[in-house]
């Protein structure tokens, strides 16, 4: 890492959007039994997305797949999502896609992998349930372009709210010792 430069702490992870969508609660009068769509197709997309609490901000693209080449266009467009002048610590998974030497990481991020099988550790999961909570689940999309518009939407909505995403995403102890 540079010496002398911001250091930015991101977080990173994928979700996979589609026709095969959860379903949330909701609100009901007693005795009933609301009606909730449902959908037997599996069409779905990728949404990669990345947040830096600190910021309230994020950088994300959806995408076809969950590979090498994905995650390559990621990180691209985190690095082009980093304050000027300053470096991002990058902590995500250890997906295949995320650990492979055919990655050719921007000079401005350093990859920090988080222990295997640890979800609760990566804020972003918690990004992807608000999202489901709020735009994604009780909903069933006619076309694999109707995924595509609902993952942005639900994206821009999410980035719309710089507040939400440092109230999801802080994590006090991977700012210790940070100054402002």
């Amino acid at each position: 890492m540079p010496k002398g430069k911001p250091i930015e702490i991101w977080w990173q992870d994928e979700a996979r959007i589609g026709q095969k969508n959860g379903i949330v609660r909701q609100w009901a009068r007693r005795g009933t039994r609301p009606r909730q769509p449902a959908d037997q197709r599996y069409e779905s997309a990728y949404l990669f997305g990345a947040i830096c609490p600190a910021r309230g901000a994020g950088a994300a693209l959806v995408l076809p797949y969950a590979d090498t080449w994905a995650m390559q266009q990621h990180l691209d467009e985190i690095s082009r999502h980093v304050k000027r002048g300053a470096h991002a610590v990058l902590l995500l998974d250890r997906a295949g896609w995320h650990t492979t030497d055919k990655l050719k990481v921007p000079r401005n991020i350093s990859p920090i992998f988080l222990p295997s099988r640890s979800p609760e550790l990566n804020p972003v999961e918690n990004v992807w349930q608000f999202m489901r909570q709020n735009w994604l689940s009780n909903r069933v999309f006619d076309t694999y372009n109707d995924i595509i518009d609902a993952a942005c939407q639900a994206w821009r909505k999410l980035i719309a709210q710089p507040d939400t995403i440092t109230s999801i995403g802080m994590r006090q102890w991977a700012h210790i010792g940070q100054s402002k």
